[in-house]
This record gives structure tokens, sequence and C-alpha cells, in this order.
């Protein structure tokens, strides 16, 4: 499995981890000239918009470690940019979803919402 293959797989873990907590999932994967939004998802009227990272450990660190500033203001980007074609004027938040995966091993979601 390619490393895209595993993040796909990932993602689709998050969407199916969203829908048993209540949310409604709006766009999985949604791409514009200015990035990509892993997961659009609402719930009680408010708009989330979801990083996921795929890890199999921590030696380099969590994985929101990763979901730096410059990926944040990309994702703020994007998400003004969904929000406008949508024509939305709602509360967003900003969410990061952990999947910790070893091979033989269940796949763990640690999800953290209002990441940043």
């Amino acid at each position: 499995m390619t490393s895209r293959d595993r993040g796909t797989w990932g993602e689709a873990l998050v969407a199916d981890y969203l829908r048993k907590h209540g949310y409604t999932l709006l766009a999985s994967q949604w791409r514009c000239r200015l990035g990509e939004i892993d997961l659009i998802a609402r719930r009680r009227g408010v708009m989330c918009f979801v990083e996921v990272k795929l890890r199999s450990g921590t030696a380099y660190g969590l994985p929101r470690e990763f979901v730096d500033r410059r990926k944040q203001e990309k994702l703020h980007s994007a998400a003004a940019l969904y929000l406008s074609r949508q024509e939305l004027d709602c509360p967003v938040r900003f969410d990061v979803a952990e999947v910790y995966w070893e091979e033989g091993r269940k796949p763990r979601i640690e999800y953290i919402e209002n990441a940043f």
C-alpha cells in the first residue's frame, strides 16, 4: 500500500468515526487552488474542517505537530474559499484527527476539536 493509499484509508476511518459521532460529512479530499482539505463535516450548526494525520508511531513526534503554522494558514485560506463558494456564514472549527496504525493492530483515532 502506498503512502497515498494509507492516507485515503485513514481519511475513510475518520469519516466513519465522524458519522458515528453525529457529524454529517460534506466533502472529502476537497481541492482548490489554495490546497486540500481532508474532510469537511458539520455538527450542530458548526462547520468542521478536519486535517487527518496517520502515523505508525510517535518516534518523530505527535501527528498534530505536523500541522504547523504554514499548513494551518493554507487550511484557513482553503476553508474561507469553500465557505464563500457555498455561500455559507456559520461558526467554523479546525480539527485534527490523529490515526495511529500498526501492522496487525486495530487503528486508534484521537480526535482533537478546535485544534487551531
